[in-house]
């Protein structure tokens, strides 16, 4: 059996710029299962479509504890590695977040700069690699070697000016790699001149999130991507599907 340690690593070999592995998200056991049936390397839990499968709200519209069974449920139900969004942590500590990800059978999360415990502020850059630093710690001290994904919210939020988004997300990201992140997550849409910017500029693999059902895996690899997921737009496109059947009836 593969210990946890052994996927932790493999997962973050598949990391790679320019052949980017392909995250679906997904929600539930029966979702991780499709993914695993459709033979891809790993996937990720999304705290949006989660959320929606429990009638909550994303956002941290649920409690860690939940979030972390429902993790448990579905990596009771894989053998592929799962990565799991964490939202800006749940106000939790460093130490925490960390053992309940190893509890769960996770290899890896994703750490957002958007605190939603305070009225949605944005964390200031040297604030969000802080924790970033205090994660890392808390990942390297447990002797397995979690994939750490730092993400900024600038471009989802649009945050400040659009003419300098991309410099302040690339000085935001450099201090999360500084800290010691594994893989760096501007979310949100960025055309093309963004997107080869940020993967030129950035020192880590760049993940991006995709449209599932119109999404191109040869352009992101080209533009030098190494990690695509697909936030809750999977799930929308399976929603949209299964209401045109539905409503046939």
């Amino acid at each position: 059996m593969t210990s946890l340690a052994d996927k932790a690593a493999l997962f973050k070999d598949l990391h790679r710029p320019g052949d980017p592995v392909i995250l679906p998200t997904v929600w539930d056991a029966w979702s991780a299962d499709l993914v695993r049936q459709a033979g891809f390397a790993g996937l990720t839990i999304g705290s949006h479509p989660l959320a929606a499968s429990a009638g909550a709200t994303d956002r941290e519209g649920m409690a860690l504890g939940e979030v972390l069974a429902r993790v448990r449920e579905i990596t009771a139900a894989v053998d592929i590695p799962v990565s799991v969004d964490l939202e800006s942590g749940y106000g939790a500590d460093a130490a925490k977040l960390v053992d309940g990800v190893l509890a769960a059978g996770a290899v890896g999360f994703n750490i957002e700069d958007t605190v939603h415990a305070e009225g949605g502020r944005l964390r200031e850059p040297r604030e969000h690699a802080d924790f970033i630093a205090e994660l890392r710690s808390a990942i390297d001290a447990s002797g397995v070697p979690l994939v750490l994904n730092a993400r900024t919210d600038l471009f989802l939020r649009q945050d400040g000016d659009a003419a300098d988004r991309v410099d302040r997300a690339v000085a935001r990201l450099r201090l999360a790699a500084a800290a010691g992140a594994d893989v760096l997550y501007p979310i949100g849409r960025l055309d093309d001149e963004a997107l080869r910017r940020l993967t030129a500029e950035l020192p880590l693999p760049v993940n991006v999130v995709a449209m599932p059902e119109s999404g191109d895996r040869a352009h992101f690899a080209e533009s030098g991507v190494a990690r695509v997921s697909f936030g809750p737009f999977l799930q929308n496109h399976l929603a949209a599907t299964a209401l045109g059947v539905l409503r046939r009836w």
